[in-house]
């Protein structure tokens, strides 16, 4: 079956090689010049850093991407697992290094006052079964949005936010910041995330989180590598202006370089971008980016863990790349430069830096097409409006950070998957 594969970041670099290897023709179209997406790295004056994610969830994600298009992963790069998840830094001047692991959680959480740690660890165990249930029914089968099984769809279904179930967990409100700080991290206000979404405190405490030595843009790197082994026609470059549809069935994909003609299509950028899938994805919006700032010093910045969360507002997320390389996301209130509101919580680089890169919310959603966050949550409605991994157009699938089941890593390479097994082998 002739499939293209609108989009060269994770999501389509990672559908692309599953398809290939299930027997697909499969040709990649690409709107820049190069591959990867977010996955890349950004290069200033000799320095470079992650554009995007520096670490990672759910290994096995990753892992069963590369067993499934070809060689192992561990023969190409080497996951590394992070002792410490993050450091997170609360107003108040206490401080919490949070680790992986429901022992060490208890020990660093009963550091913050006694009996925390033992509230902290109830907390997360509250979503074991959650964790289970949209596991199987949402994260690993393609799903039906009309025959859910009853307790996927309570879940989903459910109108209780995570700002309700946190603030009815726990009294002191650092460990509301740390259990919401993923999605917060994301552009999200956790008024408008259901409840079950704090299942990522489960997923980190269990799986903990892993980097890739060098950078996760080595990662993109490799899965590029790999669509010339699995026989992937690549067209960078070339900007997809919309879809084919004859009788309600895609048969073509209209590029700059002329009309492709496809059995079936994958969409793996904003659908907002197409207008065939845009009327079906208009109830949803891009989550905001950060504003994002990349440093590269004359000299190393001592004890900075790999990831650092300076709460507060605005709250600032700290991010070593190596040894003199950071890169600061800033969220609320920025009226200052973000390296002076840095200084103000004595992380004070400004003297040293040799060359910066500066990227507003606009520039990052030019410089990918859209939001590299996907789709911002706006009540439990928002699971069933995003597409994925099939659509309403017949022969059309929808994989990345704005389909099924969201953005984040571990959750487009899941995307990715979904839509391989509901293709299925050629």
């Amino acid at each position: 079956m002739r499939v293209v594969v609108v989009g060269g970041g994770f999501g389509g670099l990672a559908v692309a090689v599953r398809l290939a290897k299930l027997g697909h023709d499969v040709t990649l179209v690409e709107r820049s010049a190069s591959l990867g997406g977010a996955l890349s790295t950004v290069s200033e004056d000799g320095f470079s850093w992650d554009a995007g994610p520096t670490y990672t969830l759910l290994p096995a994600v990753v892992r069963d991407l590369f067993r499934k298009s070809g060689r192992p992963l561990e023969r190409e790069l080497d996951l590394v697992p992070l002792d410490i998840l993050r450091e997170h830094r609360f107003e108040d001047g206490s401080s919490l290094r949070l680790p992986h692991g429901r022992a060490a959680q208890l020990a660093a959480f009963d550091d913050l006052g006694p009996g925390l740690g033992q509230r902290w660890v109830d907390h997360v165990a509250s979503y074991a079964e959650d964790w289970d249930v949209v596991r199987r029914g949402y994260l690993e089968s393609p799903w039906d949005p009309t025959d859910l099984p009853a307790p996927l769809a309570a879940r989903l279904d459910s109108r209780r936010t995570l700002h309700q179930r946190l603030r009815r967990a726990f009294k002191d409100e650092r460990l509301r910041l740390v259990a919401g700080h993923p999605l917060v991290a994301e552009g999200h206000d956790l008024r408008n995330v259901p409840a079950w979404l704090g299942v990522t405190a489960y997923v980190e405490q269990r799986f903990g989180a892993w980097t890739v030595e060098g950078g996760l843009a080595r990662l993109g790197e490799a899965l590029a590598a790999r669509l010339s082994t699995r026989g992937v026609a690549t067209m960078t470059g070339t900007e997809v202006s919309d879809l084919v549809v004859e009788a309600g069935r895609v048969v073509a994909v209209r590029t700059t370089a002329g009309d492709l003609a496809a059995d079936a299509v994958v969409c793996a950028i904003d659908p907002r971008r197409l207008p065939a899938l845009a009327p079906y994805v208009v109830r949803t919006m891009p989550a905001m980016p950060p504003v994002v700032v990349h440093v590269g010093l004359a000299e190393e910045v001592p004890a900075l863990p790999h990831e650092l969360v300076l709460h507060g507002d605005p709250m600032l997320v700290v991010r070593r790349n190596g040894p003199r390389t950071l890169t600061v996301h800033g969220r609320g209130r920025l009226s200052e430069d973000i390296l002076r509101a840095l200084a103000r919580h004595r992380i004070d680089v400004r003297a040293d830096v040799v060359a910066r890169v500066d990227r507003s919310p606009r520039d990052q959603v030019e410089r990918w097409g859209s939001s590299p966050y996907g789709v911002v949550w706006q009540g439990r409605g928002t699971v069933r409006r995003r597409l994925g991994p099939r659509t309403p157009v017949a022969g059309v699938y929808a994989a990345g950070a704005h389909a099924t089941p969201g953005a984040g890593l571990p959750f487009v390479g899941l995307s990715a998957a979904l839509v391989a097994a509901a293709v299925g082998p050629a």
